[in-house]
């Protein structure tokens, strides 16, 4: 039993921790501050993995980045706005919402709203029309039935 537990916590996936010793801030809030942040950003090699997760040089410059901004007194707000002006919007790995941002946060729920209002009119649509009778059968038909051995009256 001591054993499977022991293979089992072998297994387990920990998580990345690409932040090297030499990075971390002595201030423990800061760094704190700076892990959330670098979190959130993208690393432009990797692309959706996050600074905070990747060991590509560039990640590693940008968590530098960060932990320098904040040791310089900007607040977490005016870190991201630094970056973003440096690397683009793209940085971020969920997008703030702007004018460039509308359709990506807006598009979903709209097309959903597009898609219920049009099924919901072709079904008013369908109620709305009279149900039709057939047509009654020739005498061609009912010959026809008559020899089938169908009885064209039931």
């Amino acid at each position: 039993m001591k054993r499977l537990v022991l293979i089992l916590a072998l297994c387990a996936p920990l998580p990345a921790q690409a932040v090297e010793p030499g990075e971390i801030l002595d201030d423990p809030i800061m760094e704190q501050r700076a892990r959330d942040l670098s979190k959130g950003l993208r690393c432009l090699v990797c692309r959706n993995q996050s600074i905070d997760d990747s060991d590509a040089g560039l990640a590693k410059d940008l968590r530098i980045l960060v932990r320098e901004r904040l040791v310089e007194g900007d607040n977490d707000e005016e870190v991201l706005d630094y970056v973003v002006a440096r690397y683009g919007e793209y940085v971020l790995l969920k997008p703030r919402f702007s004018p460039m941002t509308a359709l990506l946060y807006l598009g979903g729920p709209l097309l959903l709203l597009i898609g219920g209002g049009l099924i919901w009119r072709q079904a008013s649509a369908r109620a709305a029309q009279p149900i039709t009778t057939a047509a009654p059968l020739t005498q061609a038909e009912r010959n026809r039935l008559h020899e089938m051995g169908i009885d064209p009256e039931a």
